[in-house]
C-alpha cells in the first residue's frame, strides 16, 4: 500500500513539474520573441488593479529570492523551476495567504528605468509563478524598491517572495 501511495505522490510531482518547465520554457520564449510579447493585453488592468490596491507591507522573512543580471528582466529556467515548486509547497499549507512579490533595483543608472525594470522583474516571476499553477488573485506586487544594504550591488537586483 505505501508503495502505491509512493507513486502516486511520484506521478503528482512529476507532472507538475513538467507542467513547470513548459510554464518557465514559455515565459522565457516570450520574452525573447521581443517586447510586444513580454506585454501581455491585461497588464494595464494589473496595473490599476495594482495602483488601486493598499500597499500591502513585507512581515518576516523572503520565502525565496530571485537575482537577476544587470539590466534584465528575464528569468533563468533553474530559477522559475524552483520558486514555483517552493512557493506552490507553501501555498498547500496556507491556502488562503497571498504571494506578496517585492521587485528591487541597484541604484546605478537612471531611477525610471531601474523602477520599471523592477516592475518587469516581479512580473516575470508573477507570470512563472501563474503559470505554474498560483491563482493569480493572491499575488500581489509591492511598489519597486531600491535597497542594497550592507550587501552588494548584486543583491539589490532582485524579487523576493514571501507568502503571508
Amino acid at each position: 500500500m505505501a508503495s502505491s501511495e509512493e507513486e502516486e505522490s511520484t506521478a503528482v510531482v512529476a507532472g507538475v513539474l513538467g507542467g513547470i518547465v513548459l510554464a518557465v520554457v514559455a515565459v522565457v520564449y516570450g520574452a525573447s520573441a521581443g517586447k510586444a510579447a513580454v506585454k501581455p493585453a491585461a497588464a494595464p488592468v494589473v496595473a490599476q488593479a495594482v495602483a488601486e490596491e493598499p500597499e500591502i507591507a513585507p512581515v518576516g522573512e523572503a520565502l525565496v529570492k530571485v537575482f537577476f543580471a544587470v539590466d534584465s528582466a528575464t528569468l533563468a529556467v533553474v530559477d522559475g523551476e524552483g520558486v514555483v515548486v517552493k512557493t506552490v509547497e507553501v501555498l498547500k499549507l496556507q491556502p488562503k495567504a497571498i504571494v506578496l512579490l517585492s521587485g528591487f533595483h541597484d541604484p546605478s543608472g537612471d531611477p525610471a528605468h531601474n523602477a520599471a525594470l523592477a516592475k518587469a522583474r516581479a512580473e516575470a516571476v508573477r507570470d512563472a509563478l501563474v503559470a505554474g499553477g498560483v491563482a493569480p488573485d493572491h499575488i500581489k506586487l509591492r511598489k519597486p524598491e531600491t535597497t542594497v544594504g550592507s550587501g552588494s550591488a548584486e543583491e539589490g537586483r532582485r524579487v523576493e517572495i514571501r507568502v503571508q
